[in-house]
């Protein structure tokens, strides 16, 4: 009798032993970010390249070394 509950219960452990996990669901990758320089003059965000008038000053919206966001320049005549 006992023999027979020991390999039951190997059985049982065996199986559950061998299942592979589901795998999860893949979630999409997120867009790349865009390096944008903010203006309070005009109470938004401009992309790199993008020219403006700040406070009476022309610039440019340019990467910063690193490339991860945009810093104001003054624009290059």
């Amino acid at each position: 009798m006992r023999y027979l509950i020991v390999t039951a219960a190997a059985l049982v452990l065996a199986a559950c032993a061998s299942q592979e996990p589901t795998p999860a669901p893949q979630a999409a990758a997120p867009a790349a970010k865009v390096p944008q320089c903010w203006s309070g003059d005009h109470g938004k965000f401009f992309n790199v390249g993008e020219r403006a008038n700040i406070s009476g000053v022309d610039v440019v919206c340019e990467k910063t070394s690193d490339g991860k966001n945009g810093q104001w320049m003054g624009k290059k005549h």
